[in-house]
């Protein structure tokens, strides 16, 4: 299994609640999604690097923290956007790049149509955003990219994922870690996550009418 980490925090799992119920809204379970995407990157980046400061307080100097390493957040174009916002809420310096890759409805792998990331990502901590781990095609994909570019520190974060999405990730790259709201029971033979939350792109751009 790879590295995973499943947030179970009960206010996550109260918001993973509205966002697996098919009655939720567009603009409900855009803010939803957004939301947990903070709590979620929050804990994927529990182990950023930080250099001491020297403050001044309203009574003496003090001893502060500041972020000792850049962060580049890229989204998995399109659904990744759904949690771009609530990332940059938490780290508003980090930098953004995109990926855009699609899934083949027929081999369900995955298919690259865009790609812009910053400069310098040896020297940053990437995080990955990919609302759904189902197959783990496109996650493993954009890893595959960003190694290439020169990333080594990556951390994948994800609202839901599936088993076998997991255990491809692990077998592919087992140095890079996940972040999770829920391992969900299994693929179905669409390779939909089940029991999941539907297509998540369509529901954060209102595309499933």
């Amino acid at each position: 299994m790879a590295r995973l980490t499943v947030v179970d925090h009960p206010l996550v799992q109260r918001d993973l609640a509205v966002l697996r119920a098919a009655d939720t809204p567009h603009a409900v379970f855009r803010k939803t999604l957004s939301e947990v995407a903070s709590f979620l990157a929050y804990e994927a980046l529990r182990d950023l690097r930080v250099r001491e400061v020297e403050v001044r307080t309203p009574l003496e100097p003090a001893v502060g923290h500041v972020l000792a390493e850049d962060v580049v957040v890229v989204p998995i174009l399109r659904a990744g956007l759904g949690m771009l916002d609530g990332t940059l809420r938490l780290v508003p310096e980090a930098r953004v790049g995109h990926m855009g890759l699609y899934r083949d409805e027929t081999t369900f792998e995955p298919v690259s149509y865009y790609m812009r990331l910053p400069a310098g990502l040896d020297r940053a901590r990437v995080v990955v955003l990919d609302p759904m781990l189902a197959t783990g095609g496109s996650v493993i994909e954009a890893i595959r990219r960003l190694k290439a570019a020169g990333a080594d520190r990556l951390t994948v974060v994800s609202l839901v994922a599936a088993p076998e999405g997991i255990e491809r990730l692990a077998a592919a790259y087992p140095d890079v870690p996940v972040v999770t709201a829920a391992l969900d029971r299994a693929l179905d033979e669409n390779a939909y996550i089940r029991p999941g939350l539907g297509d998540a792109g369509d529901r954060v751009f209102g595309t499933d009418l």
